[in-house]
């Protein structure tokens, strides 16, 4: 499962290029003609992403990740690939026909969120009803903070970017006071036009990966709960059978009688 993460995260990483690079080649056109085109020229994509500086490309890395990480969620948290159909319904009916091997085989088959859950209560099925629950319960949590440490990323972004444009704007405002300083104070409105535009730059570059990256982690998260309850619910009536059958269990013995009769 791990190969098959990275495999989807490159995939998703090269997506995320391609659909990026149109959007950034777009706004980098000049215009074609016009009293105004050197004004709007100077101020194209990239000469925005330049006054940014080395904190700016920082930025931008960031904001590659995180559209690669929107894509891969989208390709991998979905109801399919964490359930996949069919999967419960053909393991409960091999349960409740007591082919147990072939229930486990079934679920090695097909890996999945569910299929190890599945998997992980199937192999403690010698040690009765409690241990078959237990040993389900420990697998999903296992498999949810899984997925929950796969999504984080998106969080971490999320704080990260408006740091690093906090990180800009301090920096920028260090160069627009060091010409303050340096010209004891006679610093004309174009010497300090360079420090508050990059100032400015990055702190709007921090805001706009920030955001859609922090709405993007929150929608998954609750994505993930919601599957991860569906999840469970699916396997509690998958164990139905052995359930079932630990319930009902041999009939006791007869006691002895007494007395010889």
């Amino acid at each position: 499962m791990a190969s098959s993460y990275k495999t989807t995260f490159r995939v998703a990483m090269i997506a995320a290029l391609v659909l990026l690079f149109p959007i950034c080649a777009a706004f980098a056109q000049p215009p074609d003609a016009g009293p105004a085109t050197e004004a709007v020229d100077s101020g194209s994509f990239w000469e925005i992403l330049s006054a940014g500086g080395p904190v700016g490309v920082l930025i931008m890395l960031l904001s590659v990740a995180a559209v690669a990480l929107v894509i891969e969620h989208i390709m991998t948290i979905r109801e399919s690939v964490l359930m996949p159909p069919g999967l419960g319904e053909e393991v409960r009916a091999l349960l409740a026909a007591g082919k147990l091997a072939l229930a486990q085989q079934r679920c090695r088959r097909e890996p999945s969120f569910l299929g190890f859950v599945l998997e992980a209560g199937l192999a403690e099925a010698d040690g009765g009803w409690p241990a078959v629950e237990k040993a389900a319960e420990d697998a999903a949590a296992d498999q949810s903070a899984r997925l929950f440490r796969k999504i984080e990323y998106l969080s971490v972004i999320g704080n990260i970017a408006p740091m690093l444009g906090l990180l800009g704007t301090v920096i920028g405002m260090i160069i627009a006071f060091r010409e303050v300083a340096g010209t004891q104070g006679a610093a004309r409105a174009a010497d300090l036009a360079e420090g508050i535009y990059l100032a400015l730059v990055t702190t709007v570059e921090g805001l706009i990966v920030a955001i859609p990256s922090l709405a993007a982690f929150a929608f998954f998260r609750n994505r993930v709960d919601q599957l991860v309850a569906e999840a469970s619910y699916v396997a509690q009536h998958v164990f139905s059978p052995l359930k079932r059958a630990r319930a009902v269990g041999p009939s006791p013995p007869a006691p002895p009688a007494v007395g010889g009769r």
